[in-house]
């Protein structure tokens, strides 16, 4: 009867500490980032990472609620992680730019590189690649 206690007990830890890296990944988003390069063509050369001035902002929350400086006619909304998948849902009534399905709702692949976020759109079709990396802004640290 021990025995059967302690290998339930084992099974249930090791499904608690799953759950806790699954949470832990997700928080590392939590914070403010700042577009810095943009993975594109260089005047028709190889695709390689271009250095931004002034990029935009995002803000995520421990809520799933975020801002944003990169469309100036809406700048909230809510976002949700599943898997690899960032999905950025703008809250503002009629918002779209037209490429993504649906209007004001972005879906981006994620991954973190060197205390980087990347971010590739799964909305749009680049042949040759495409992507931004964001740096965490000073306010986080």
């Amino acid at each position: 009867m021990i025995l059967i206690f302690i290998m339930l007990f084992s099974a249930t830890s090791c499904t608690e500490n799953n759950s806790e890296d699954n949470t832990t990944n997700d928080s590392k988003i939590i914070g403010q980032w700042q577009l810095v390069e943009i993975y594109e063509s260089n005047e028709g050369n190889i695709n390689q990472w271009n250095s931004v001035d002034d990029g935009y902002l995002y803000t995520f929350n421990p809520d799933g609620t975020f801002t944003s400086s990169r469309f100036p006619e809406c700048t909230t909304g809510i976002y949700s992680i599943t898997d690899t998948l960032l999905t950025l849902g703008y809250d503002c009534p009629n918002f779209g730019i037209g490429v993504e399905r649906p209007a004001g709702t972005f879906v981006e692949s994620y991954s973190f590189e060197n205390n980087q976020l990347i971010l590739v759109p799964t909305y749009m079709i680049c042949d040759e690649g495409c992507g931004w990396k964001f740096s965490k802004t000073s306010e986080n640290e």
